[in-house]
C-alpha cells in the first residue's frame, strides 16, 4: 500500500475549511435579514453608579438615605468592581462578559451628550434623531419636528409595522410625533386593550386603579412590553424607563438605588426571555442607555441641566450578535449620543427609507480579528488548492 502524497491530502482538507468557512459566512448573512433590535433606556441613571457601584459620598448621607445601614448591607462593598456587581448583576456578569460598556472616565472612555439642556427631551431627541436643536422643547408636550430612527425603521420595508414603544413617561408620544410618525407608542398610563388577552386585561386592570401621574410605574410599563412582545414579536422595541430620574430628583439616593437593581433583574428577565423565544434567539441585539447625566457633587446629584457640571456625562452597554465580547472599555475614547440613532440603524443593516437619521455610526467590527485572518487565509489559498 502506498503512502498518501501531499496532493491528495491537501485538497480534501482545504474543501472542508473553505466548505466550514462558506457555512459561517452563510449563516450569518441568512441572520443579517432576521435582525431584531431592543433600545432600553433608564431615565437619568449616572454612570458613577454604573462603573462604580454606589457612591460613598451619598450611601451614608441621611439627608438621601433613610436607612444608611441597611442600603450599606444591600449595596456596599470594598471595591468598586464588588459594588457595581452587587448594584447590577446582570450588568456586569451578562454584559461585561458578552457585550460592551462604554464611558467609564476613570479610564477617559467618554460618552457625551452634545445638546446644549441636557434634560429630557432633549436627550431623547438626540438619541433618536441624531439632532441637538437649539431650540427644541424643555421638556413641553409639543411635537418633534425632527424625524427619529424609529419612524425611519417604520418606514422601511423590513421592518414596516414591526416596530413598538412602551414609555413611563407620557411625554414620549410628542418626542416621537406619534400623530406623524405612526408609531404604535403606549405612554404613561395609556392601557394594553389587547382583546382575549388575561394578563394584559390584569395590567390594564391595576393601572386603572393608579393615580394619574406624568411617569408611569416603570414595572407597569415592563410588563405591558413583555406581554405585547410574547403576543405580536415586534422586532424593533422602544423600553423607556423613568422612575430612576424621579427618585434622583426627590432627593432618595436609597430608592435610586433600588429601582436601578430592580431594572438590571427586569433587562435581565427580558433578555432571558429573548434568548429562550426562537423568534429571537441569537439574532437580538440590547442597546441600552440614558437620556442624560447628573450632577457630580454630592449636593447637586438630584438635579442635572446646563447648570450642573457632570449633566453631559452619560454612558451606552451594548449586548448581541455583531458586537464583539470586550466588556468594559478601558482605552481612551469618544462617543457621542448624537450617533446613536445611525448605530440603530446600522445594527439593524441600514434597511433602505426616507429620513436616515444623520451622522457617523459608533464603529462596531461584527467580525473578531481572528475571523477576519481566518476569511482573509481562505482569499489566499493558492488556485487549485
Amino acid at each position: 500500500m502506498g503512502s498518501c502524497s501531499g496532493a491528495t491530502f491537501d485538497k480534501p482538507i482545504a474543501m472542508k475549511f473553505l466548505l466550514s468557512v462558506l457555512a459561517v459566512l452563510c449563516i450569518c448573512s441568512s441572520s443579517v435579514a432576521q435582525r431584531h433590535l431592543f433600545v432600553i433606556t433608564i431615565d437619568g441613571f449616572r454612570w458613577q453608579e454604573i462603573f462604580t457601584g454606589a457612591d460613598s459620598s451619598l450611601i451614608g448621607n441621611e439627608e438621601y438615605v433613610r436607612d444608611t445601614a441597611l442600603t450599606r448591607q444591600l449595596y456596599w462593598d470594598s471595591t468598586p468592581e464588588l459594588r457595581r456587581r452587587r448594584l447590577m448583576p446582570f450588568c456586569w456578569t451578562v454584559i461585561a462578559e458578552k457585550g460592551q460598556l462604554y464611558g467609564n472616565r476613570l479610564f477617559s472612555n467618554k460618552v457625551n451628550v452634545k445638546n446644549f439642556y441636557k434634560i429630557s427631551y432633549p436627550g431623547y431627541n438626540e438619541i433618536f434623531t441624531g439632532r441637538t436643536d437649539a431650540f427644541i422643547s424643555p421638556n413641553l408636550a409639543i411635537n418633534n419636528k425632527n424625524v427619529n430612527v424609529l419612524e425611519y425603521l417604520n418606514a422601511s420595508k423590513e421592518y414596516h409595522g414591526k416596530v413598538a414603544v412602551f414609555t413611563s413617561w407620557n411625554v414620549f408620544p410628542f418626542i416621537l410625533n406619534e400623530v406623524r410618525s405612526g408609531l404604535p407608542v403606549n405612554s404613561g398610563y395609556q392601557k394594553l386593550k389587547e382583546e382575549g388577552d388575561p394578563a394584559a386585561d390584569m395590567i390594564d386592570s391595576v393601572e386603572g386603579n393608579m393615580r394619574p401621574s406624568k411617569t408611569r410605574h416603570d414595572l407597569l410599563t415592563y410588563l405591558s412590553a413583555r406581554e405585547y412582545i410574547e403576543r405580536h414579536h415586534p422586532s424593533v422595541v422602544f423600553l423607556g424607563l423613568g422612575e430612576t430620574d424621579e427618585f434622583a430628583h426627590a432627593g432618595r439616593y436609597d430608592l435610586y438605588l433600588q429601582h436601578a437593581a430592580n431594572i438590571d433583574r427586569m433587562i435581565a428577565e427580558l433578555w432571558y426571555a429573548i434568548q429562550t423565544d426562537p423568534y429571537y434567539k441569537d439574532s437580538t441585539t440590547f442597546l441600552i442607555t440614558t437620556d442624560h447625566g447628573r450632577g457630580w457633587k454630592s449636593n447637586k446629584w438630584t438635579t442635572h441641566g446646563f447648570w450642573a457640571r457632570g449633566s453631559g456625562d452619560i454612558w451606552l452597554a451594548m449586548l448581541g450578535p455583531g458586537i464583539v465580547p470586550e466588556g468594559e472599555l478601558k482605552s481612551s475614547g469618544q462617543v457621542y449620543q448624537r450617533q446613536l440613532a445611525a448605530t440603530m440603524a446600522a445594527l439593524l443593516g441600514d434597511p433602505v427609507a426616507p429620513g436616515h437619521p444623520p451622522g457617523k455610526a459608533i464603529r462596531l467590527p461584527a467580525l473578531s480579528a481572528s475571523t477576519v485572518q481566518v476569511i482573509g487565509t481562505v482569499a489566499r489559498l493558492p488556485a487549485g488548492r
